[in-house]
């Protein structure tokens, strides 16, 4: 089941920005001086109200491929997320095409991001000749352009491994990393990290209240995270509320599963690092990870 908000339908830029002022709500103590402007550094917060806790992140390689198995469970009901490179079809949401590892789109700016990369490597690829329609149709449901080879072309292009790749780069670049960098520096462990990761994949980021940004902002009304000195669940349900009453703001979102019985199960339980065994529902269907 894809369902990401046409709020991402952002240029990359803007995605950057907003997450850079994000960060500046976060005290001094718990970011550190910001490398390449795309990915500003927490620094260590030894000296903030709460520290963070010395905990593995999310982005550890066995965190990172259960982190890609919760959200496969909910966006194609299944845990095999390797198998979604070649995924595309139009599910009737306004959002053109969906496709690939982490449901980019045709009409929310993220797919035509990607095939312009898998082009920069490698040019003359299948999918090359797409771009400029690609283009004319960002930020529409059209197919215009793109019917009736786009598709098969797709999934021939999956075969290749540097159109894989592409796929690992850009969903790490726009959505993984900027969630795992904003977590640690709010102090929140793993749990909380694929919180944010989980949010930024269905929402994207922005502006508007319904983005990332907003849904962050809105817990902070509410709770404040552990680098400004609160409590780590106390904050995460702040959070996950905010996440609800979100996905409650569009139709396509309205089933709030893959909070209410996976996310918020994992928080009541305590299990703030993700350790396995995991259990948990999507959308009615039940999965586990040993």
């Amino acid at each position: 089941m894809r369902t990401r908000s046409i709020a991402t339908a952002l240029p990359k830029a803007a995605t950057r920005v907003a997450l850079g002022l994000a960060l500046l709500a976060v005290p001094a103590t718990a970011v550190a001086t910001a490398g390449p402007a795309q990915h500003p550094r927490p620094a260590a917060t030894g000296s903030a109200p709460h520290t963070v806790r010395a905990a593995t992140g999310l982005d550890d390689p066995a965190k990172k491929e259960i982190a890609m198995r919760l959200v496969s469970s909910a966006e194609n009901s299944s845990l095999d997320w390797k198998a979604q490179y070649k995924y595309i079809e139009d599910i009737g949401d306004g959002r053109g095409y969906t496709g690939g590892i982490i449901g980019f789109c045709s009409g929310t700016h993220d797919m035509l991001e990607l095939v312009e990369l898998y082009t920069q490597r490698k040019p003359g690829n299948v999918l090359a000749k797409y771009l400029p329609a690609l283009r004319e149709v960002d930020g529409s449901d059209s197919h215009e352009g793109l019917d009736p080879d786009y598709p098969k072309d797709w999934r021939k292009a999956a075969q290749d491994p540097a159109f894989r790749k592409a796929q690992n780069d850009e969903r790490d670049r726009v959505y993984f990393n900027p969630a795992v960098e904003q977590g640690k520096a709010d102090g929140i462990g793993v749990l909380g990290q694929f919180a944010y990761y989980d949010a930024i994949v269905m929402h994207g980021d922005g502006d508007d209240r319904t983005s990332f940004s907003g849904i962050r902002k809105r817990a902070l009304a509410k709770a404040k995270p552990p680098a400004q000195g609160g409590d780590e669940k106390t904050y995460l349900n702040a959070f996950l509320d905010a996440r609800v009453w979100a996905m409650k703001q569009e139709e396509a979102h309205s089933d709030t599963s893959r909070v209410d019985t996976a996310q918020r199960v994992f928080l009541r339980n305590g299990n703030l690092d993700l350790h396995t065994p995991l259990d948990w529902k999507v959308y009615g269907e039940s999965f586990h990870i040993d």
